[in-house]
């Protein structure tokens, strides 16, 4: 999750937003690649999960982390929260359960994508063994209950926790026990936006089935292939989850805007204190709702980004475009997931092609298979086939893509090379997740505690 930013210039007008979410567009030699990733941290001893407090807790590993990096220290109320690079290479921040999370630099390809991640998972590996601590690649904690998962002392999440009970029944899930992998890409235009927007939309379902990576709740089969993903559908769903109107022919920055102007907010930012502003809607905030409450009550940008970054639909509009379908995983679905989509949405060719491959899948197919591919996968079927097959075709055409853009490394490999573990699932037809589960039957004895080991970095 991004930091949050302050940007005191009043909003003056309505359209400031929407230049605001326009101002992300750029020619494609600028377009770059920005990938996160989270990660459970527990205790190698006792396969328990990593408090913030004490000699041995997060906070400790936050500060081994900048000894390491010498990336600059993120405070809240005094409490490092996490770290970032000066020169707007990248952060590290804290997830509300203590999922630990890189947000990669913007990147030209995929080559120096996997390698920032190389590079991070050293350093956290050096520094957290030393503390006893070791990381799980799954999209869901597999063991602790939800009153044993740590609570991160960050402001944000504090509202967000006795927000989240009065608008949906799987928000405390989502907070503190998923994990994901997203990556953020880049548009040129409105129309190359919306281009972009709808075809992931519409395959993110895709992704989820493809990156299952979540079986398991509290020590056993939780009957699901992506728990993370079922989660999704009663989080919150004014802000987030699948929203049909993103797919409609008249979607544009101005409706996106519109729709986030009428969700309630989260918080404001004032004198560096958190301010609970879950009773009203930014829209009332632009009108004036806190104006007489309190000392600065004017809307300013700063306000209208962190409202932004606090929505939560399956791809997210910001000034680039964010991939949320995938559960978190092992370290080659952090390459491989953004090797998906920049195949897919960073060439014309590919891109073609998948519009024209779902053009026919309308708001409520595509929500039907939204609701079917957390439990059945690649095995969920959209116009009467198996999603796998079109799964075949798509990964397809993101080898092309990655082929046209024939960018390699030093010794002349391209891009493609990340798609192996999706081929391999396809060839196989069967996700992460049924993989784990047949571990789990087989070679674990039911002994869930071996995914500590099988699944650790």
């Amino acid at each position: 999750m991004a930091r949050d930013t302050t940007d005191s210039r009043p909003i003056e007008n309505y359209s400031q937003l929407v230049e605001w979410l326009s101002m992300g567009c750029k020619p494609k030699s600028e377009w770059r690649i920005g990938t996160e990733h989270e990660k459970f941290g527990f205790y190698t001893d006792t396969l328990k999960p990593v408090p913030y407090e004490g000699p041995n807790g997060i906070a400790a590993l936050l500060n081994g982390m900048q000894e390491k990096t010498h990336w600059e220290a993120i405070e809240d109320e005094g409490r490092i929260i996490g770290l970032f690079e000066s020169h707007g290479q990248g952060a590290i921040s804290l997830e509300p359960g203590g999922q630990f999370e890189l947000s990669g630099a913007p990147l030209e390809n995929l080559h120096d994508t996997c390698r920032e991640s190389n590079r991070h998972l050293s350093q956290v590996k050096e520094v957290a063994s030393g503390l006893g601590i070791g990381f799980l690649g799954v999209g869901s904690s597999p063991t602790w209950t939800f009153e044993e998962t740590p609570r991160m002392p960050k402001s944000r999440y504090a509202i967000m926790a006795n927000y989240m009970p009065k608008v949906g029944s799987r928000g405390h899930d989502m907070m503190f026990r998923t994990t994901t992998i997203q990556v953020n890409l880049d548009f040129s235009s409105e129309a190359d936006m919306v281009r972009k927007l709808q075809v992931s939309l519409k395959l993110q379902s895709m992704s989820s089935a493809l990156f299952a990576n979540s079986p398991f709740t509290e020590g056993k089969p939780n009957g699901l292939l992506s728990w993370r993903s079922d989660v999704w559908s009663d989080v919150d769903n004014q802000r987030g989850g699948y929203h049909p109107f993103m797919l409609d022919t008249d979607f544009s920055f101005e409706r996106y805007v519109d729709w986030a102007l009428d969700i309630p907010m989260y918080f404001i930012i004032r004198d560096g204190k958190y301010r609970d502003c879950t009773d009203i809607t930014f829209r009332q905030f632009m009108e004036g709702a806190l104006r007489n409450e309190i000392t600065d009550g004017e809307a300013n940008m700063g306000d209208w980004n962190n409202h932004i970054s606090t929505l939560f639909p399956d791809v997210r509009l910001k000034r680039y475009l964010e991939m949320r379908g995938a559960d978190g995983g092992p370290w080659r679905g952090i390459c491989a997931l953004p090797a998906f989509w920049v195949g897919l949405l960073y060439d014309d060719e590919a891109l073609a092609a998948a519009e024209t491959l779902t053009k026919n899948w309308n708001s409520e197919m595509v929500g039907q298979l939204r609701d079917e591919v957390p439990r059945l996968g690649l095995k969920a079927e959209i116009e009467g086939r198996p999603l796998i097959e079109f799964a075949r075709e798509v990964v397809g055409l993101s080898r092309k893509g990655l082929q046209n853009r024939a960018m390699t490394d030093a010794e002349g490999f391209d891009e493609t090379v990340f798609l192996d573990p999706l081929e391999e699932t396809l060839a196989s037809g069967v996700t992460p997740a049924e993989r784990m589960l047949e571990r789990y039957e087989n070679s674990w004895g039911r002994d869930i505690n071996q995914i500590f080991s099988d699944y650790a970095f």
